[in-house]
């Protein structure tokens, strides 16, 4: 049985999440752990986050089963955009340009099975 982990409201931009995520996605988790803790992303702390959460909520859903890290596949992983935060910024004569500050919504599914090969 597949185990899901959600992580909302994120402060970085889906655009950069989902760069991270393309790293791990079909990977053992094994194998997903070593390549996000090598990583120079700043969002892969937020994504080995929510991955260990996926893991300990798949060890809550089948406590008979005591599946390893490396008999556990990241199945998928995908990146929803949040809302977003508008912010005005002085601009020259009077004007004011906008910032948009992004957020996204991480989800992470793992599950027993083969990773998937590319």
């Amino acid at each position: 049985m597949q185990a899901k982990a959600i992580l909302r409201h994120t402060p970085t931009s889906p655009r950069k999440m989902r760069i991270v995520a393309g790293l791990i996605r079909g990977k053992q988790v094994d194998q997903a752990k070593a390549i996000l803790l090598n990583s120079t992303k700043a969002a892969s702390r937020q994504v080995i986050q929510t991955l260990k959460s996926a893991v300990a909520n798949y060890a809550q859903l089948n406590p008979e089963d005591r599946a390893g890290d490396n008999e556990l596949v990241v199945k998928t992983i995908f990146v929803d955009e949040g809302p977003t935060i508008k912010r005005m910024l002085p601009a020259p004569m009077g004007r004011a340009y906008r910032i948009r500050k992004r957020s996204n919504h991480l989800t992470i599914v793992v599950d027993k099975g083969n990773p998937v090969k590319k």
